[in-house]
C-alpha cells in the first residue's frame, strides 16, 4: 500500500483535502463574527469622533443681566434672534421635571439614548391603526433634533436623530441632557427654553410652578405653534388636560388635584421679558461682549420701583420731559438703582440718552457744602443771623429766585429756604477756590467754564456736574462727612475712602441736620430724610438729592436736549419724585445718626457775641469788625459737656477747637499748659489726658485772650 501511494503522487494524483469537523467551523465561525464585530465597533467609534454630534451649538443662549441676588434684570436675545435663556434643573419646579418625564420619556432614567420598548409599542400601534398613535422619541432623541433641527421629517432624518442620541448619552450625562432640553425645547415665536416661557406667558421664574402651569409648560413644545395660548386657547387647553391626566396616572400629582388644575385659566396674551436697567445693562455688556452673565450690584425691588416712579413722573410732567434717578448705598457705595430715562424706548423723550451722565447745572444743590465750610471754620451756627438783602460783589449780584429778600434771617433758615444772597456771602468768605477743593476730596470734579477760575458763581449752580457726582458728593455729606466713592454699577467698589474728609463730622451733621428739617413738596409725607432741591437758570433741570442714614437718592428732571421747561423748579418737580423714589423702593428707612461729640445745637442767645450775626461790608467781605475783634471760642462753649469716649478702652477723641475774631497767629492752651504749635487757623485739635473739668485758652498776636470751662466724659 505504501508503494501504491507513492506512486500515486508520481502520476500527479493529489488526494482530496479532509473537511473541517464540526467543532472546527464553530471555531472558524466565532473568529469570523470576532472580527467583524471588532471591525464594526471601530468602524463605529471612528464614526462617533469623525462626526460628533453638534453640542457646541448648545452654547448659544441669551446674555442676561443679573441684580446683586441673581435675580434676573435684562436679557437679550441671542444671535440667532431667539429668547434663549440657559436653564437647569435646579432652576425648575420639581414637579415639573416629573411631570415632564412621565409624560415625555418614563424610562428616561434608564435607557442609554433609545428605548426599545417604546419603539415597540409605537410600531405596534402603527400596525394595528394605520397610523401613528404614540411617539418613540424619550428626551435624548429629542435634544438631538433640537441642536441638529431637519426641515423633513424622514425615515433617514429619523435614523441619524437615533444615532444621535446615542452619541449624546455617551457624552452626557442624564441631568446634562435634561438641561439641554429645558433650556431648548420650543414654545412657539422666538422663544425657547422653559424659563422664557415661564416669564413669557406667567411673568415669574419656573422655580415655583402650579400643577396647571407646569401642566402647560410640559404640552406646549409638542406643537407649539399650533398649541400657543394666545392664538388657538382651546387646543393649548386640551393639550394642558392630557398632561394632567398622565400625571394624575403616574401619580405625581393627585386626581383632584389634576381637575382642579384643568379648570384653572389659561394665560392668553405674552408678557414682555424682563427689560430693567436697560443703560447699565448696555454698558455691562460692552464691557464683557462674549459674557453670557453679567452681574450687577443693582438690586431688582428697588431699580423696579424706581422705574415706574420716573416713568409716572414723567408722564405727569408733560411730552419731552425725562426723569433719571440714581440711588447709592453711603456704607459700600455700590449704585442699587439707576434709572437713566424715564423710558428707553420713548424716543419722544430721547430716552436712549442715559441722563445720570450727563454733564448739567445743579443749581442750589451744591449751597449745603458751602454752609458745611462755613460751621467748620466756625464762621456761623445754625442761629447765627445772616443778611438776606440785595448785595453787590465787585459786580456780581446774585438775586433770589423768588426776587424777593427775607431781611435778617438765621442760617438755618437761609439753607432751608436756598436763598441766594446768604449763600454768596458765605461762600465768599470761605473761598469758592476751597469749596472746589473739598470737591476733589470726594472725586468729584466740576466742570467749569473754558478758562475761567472758580469764582461765586458757582454756589448758585455756575459749574457742570452729572447726577451720579452729585449723587457721590451726597452720599460724602450722609457719611458723616467722609467721601464715598461710587462704583459704576457693574462691580464692586472700594467704598468710604480712606482721604481726606469732605466736611468735619461736626459740620456734616449740622448741615444733615438743617436738611432733615426742610417741609416736604404738598402731597408727600415726611420719611425721615434729609434733602435738598436745585433748579438751573432758565428752568432747564430741576434736581432733588435726599439721604436717609443708609441710602442717598439723587433725581434730575427736564429735556435731555437741554430745551426750557417753563414752570420747572427742583421743588415742584424733582422733590415729589424723590419722596415716592423712597416711599416705593421697597427700603425700610434708616433713621440719621444722631449728634457726633462736640455738635450742640445753640440757641442765639448763648452764641458767642462773634458768632450772633455775620457780618459783611458792602463789598460782600467779613466787615473788620469781626476780623478785628478779640478772640471768641465758639466751640466748645462754656460749660459744655463733651462726650469723647473717656470711659472706653479705646482711647479718647480728640476734641475739635474753633475760635472766632483775633488775630493770627494763636496760642492754645489746656489746663495752663501751651499745646505744641502755634497756628494760624481758627480751627485746632485738642487731645484731652483723660475726663473731668477742664479749661482751654487761646491767646492771639496781641494779646488778647479767651477762655472757656468744659467736662469731658
Amino acid at each position: 500500500m505504501m508503494f501504491s501511494r507513492r506512486k500515486s503522487y508520481r502520476n500527479g494524483i493529489v488526494p482530496a483535502p479532509r473537511l473541517p469537523s464540526g467543532r472546527g467551523r464553530a471555531i472558524v465561525a466565532l473568529s469570523l463574527a470576532l472580527i467583524l464585530s471588532a471591525l464594526a465597533v471601530f468602524t463605529l467609534e471612528w464614526a462617533d469622533r469623525t462626526f460628533p454630534p453638534p453640542l457646541s451649538e448648545a452654547d448659544t443662549v441669551s446674555a442676561e443681566v443679573l441684580d446683586r441676588d441673581g435675580h434676573l434684570l435684562r436679557a437679550f436675545a441671542a444671535k440667532d434672534g431667539l429668547w434663549r435663556l440657559k436653564t437647569t434643573a435646579q432652576d425648575v419646579d420639581p414637579r415639573f421635571i416629573e411631570m415632564l418625564i412621565a409624560y415625555e420619556d418614563q424610562r428616561f432614567r434608564e435607557h442609554h439614548g433609545v428605548d426599545p420598548l417604546a419603539l415597540a409599542r409605537a410600531a405596534l400601534q402603527f400596525v394595528t391603526n394605520g397610523r401613528i398613535v404614540s411617539g418613540a422619541s424619550t428626551l435624548s432623541m429629542q435634544v438631538a433634533r433640537l441642536i441638529e433641527p431637519r426641515e423633513r421629517r424622514t425615515l433617514g432624518a429619523k435614523l441619524l436623530q437615533v444615532a444621535r442620541a446615542i452619541q449624546i448619552e455617551r457624552r452626557l450625562g442624564k441631568d446634562e441632557i435634561l438641561d439641554l432640553y429645558l433650556t431648548h425645547a420650543p414654545y412657539g415665536g422666538n422663544l425657547e427654553g422653559v424659563r422664557a416661557a415661564s416669564l413669557a406667558w406667567f411673568g415669574k421664574e419656573p422655580r415655583r410652578l402650579s400643577a396647571g402651569e407646569a401642566a402647560l409648560l410640559v404640552a406646549l413644545p409638542q406643537l407649539p405653534e399650533k398649541r400657543r395660548p394666545d392664538r388657538n386657547l382651546a387646543a393649548a387647553e386640551a393639550a394642558r388636560k392630557r398632561v394632567l391626566a398622565r400625571a394624575a396616572v403616574a401619580r405625581v400629582i393627585g386626581e383632584g388635584e389634576a381637575e382642579r388644575a384643568a379648570m384653572t385659566a389659561t394665560p392668553t396674551r405674552r408678557l414682555q421679558l424682563p427689560a430693567h436697567a436697560a443703560h447699565l445693562a448696555e454698558a455691562a455688556r460692552r464691557k464683557d461682549p462674549a459674557g453670557r452673565r453679567h452681574p450687577t450690584t443693582l438690586s431688582r425691588n428697588i431699580q423696579r420701583g424706581l422705574e415706574g416712579v420716573a416713568r409716572e413722573g414723567a408722564a405727569r410732567l408733560g411730552p419731552k420731559v425725562s426723569v433719571a434717578m440714581v440711588m447709592a448705598d453711603i456704607r459700600t457705595g455700590e449704585i442699587v438703582g439707576e434709572v437713566g430715562s424715564a423710558d428707553y424706548f420713548d424716543a419722544s423723550r430721547s430716552g436712549w440718552i442715559d441722563m445720570s451722565r450727563i454733564t448739567r447745572s445743579p443749581g442750589s444743590t451744591l449751597k449745603p457744602f458751602i454752609y458745611g465750610l462755613a460751621f467748620e471754620e466756625g464762621l456761623v451756627s445754625q442761629e447765627t443771623i445772616i443778611e438776606d438783602r440785595p448785595a453787590d460783589f465787585f459786580g456780581y449780584r446774585p438775586r433770589n429766585f423768588d426776587m424777593n429778600y427775607q431781611g435778617d434771617v438765621t442760617v438755618r433758615q437761609a439753607l432751608q429756604l436756598s436763598l441766594n444772597v446768604p449763600a454768596i456771602r458765605l461762600l465768599d468768605a470761605v473761598g469758592p477756590s476751597r469749596l472746589m477743593v473739598r470737591f476733589r476730596r470726594a472725586d468729584v470734579r466740576p466742570k467749569l467754564p473754558p478758562h475761567e477760575a472758580p469764582g461765586l458763581a458757582i454756589g448758585l449752580g455756575g459749574v457742570g456736574i452729572t447726577l451720579r457726582e452729585l449723587v457721590q458728593l451726597y452720599a460724602g455729606l450722609a457719611n458723616q462727612g467722609w467721601p464715598v466713592r461710587l462704583g459704576d454699577g457693574i462691580e464692586g467698589v472700594p467704598g468710604p475712602t480712606d482721604g481726606e474728609p469732605l466736611l468735619s463730622t461736626v459740620a456734616a451733621w449740622h448741615v444733615a441736620d438743617i436738611l432733615s428739617d426742610v417741609l416736604p413738596p404738598a402731597g408727600s409725607r415726611r420719611h425721615g430724610i434729609a434733602y435738598k432741591t436745585g433748579t438751573s437758570y432758565g428752568y432747564r433741570d430741576a434736581w432733588s438729592v435726599g439721604f436717609d442714614g443708609r441710602y442717598v437718592l439723587g433725581v434730575w428732571v427736564g429735556r435731555p436736549d437741554n430745551g426750557a421747561v417753563p414752570g420747572l423748579t427742583g421743588y415742584g418737580a424733582a422733590a415729589p419724585i424723590l419722596f415716592e423714589g423712597f416711599a416705593k423702593s421697597g427700603i425700610a428707612i434708616t433713621p440719621l445718626p444722631g449728634p457726633p461729640a462736640g455738635a450742640v445745637r445753640l440757641v442765639q442767645a448763648d452764641l458767642p457775641i462773634s458768632q450772633r450775626r455775620f457780618s459783611v461790608t458792602a463789598n460782600g467781605l467779613l466787615s473788620a469788625s469781626v476780623r478785628e475783634a478779640a478772640p471768641q471760642i465758639v466751640f466748645p462753649p462754656e460749660g459744655a459737656r463733651v462726650e469723647l469716649g473717656a470711659q472706653r478702652n479705646d482711647g479718647i477723641t480728640p476734641l475739635t477747637l474753633k475760635l472766632q475774631g483775633g488775630r493770627a497767629p494763636f496760642r492754645w492752651l489746656a489746663n495752663g499748659r501751651p499745646l505744641p504749635d502755634v497756628t494760624r487757623r481758627r480751627v485746632s485739635q485738642w487731645q484731652p489726658d483723660g475726663g473731668g473739668y477742664s479749661t482751654l485758652t487761646v491767646i492771639d498776636a496781641l494779646g488778647r485772650a479767651a477762655s472757656v470751662r468744659v467736662f469731658v466724659q
